[in-house]
């Protein structure tokens, strides 16, 4: 994808798949190439700071002989996820706006 995106975009997304039901780490990881080429690896940081925000809890459940850890939303990321939620449909009026020839000021 050309537009890269910032570490505020980045927890937007995270928090809205894990909103959606819990999930492991390589399964966020691919939904969220629909949007970047980011790394598997990259994402990790990323968990871990929602983790000590409070906005994610992990658990462990056993897959194939091997323990996989999910992450699942906590009650202020779900909070969290909706103020982004709302950044985001503001946002994403006014670049609407401007890139379909709307020059109003609001």
């Amino acid at each position: 994808m050309t537009f890269t995106l910032n570490a505020p975009m980045m927890d937007f997304l995270v928090l809205s798949v894990i909103a959606d039901g819990d999930a492991y780490g390589y399964q966020i990881s691919q939904i969220i190439k629909r949007a970047s080429n980011t790394k598997d690896s990259a994402l990790y940081p990323i968990l871990k700071r929602l983790q000590e925000n409070g906005y994610v809890e992990t658990y462990d459940r056993q897959y194939q002989g091997r323990n996989r850890k999910y992450y699942k939303i906590t009650p202020s990321g779900r909070q969290r996820q909706e103020e982004l939620l709302n950044e985001w449909e503001n946002y994403k009026f006014i670049i609407d706006d401007i890139v379909k020839g709307g020059f109003t000021d609001e």
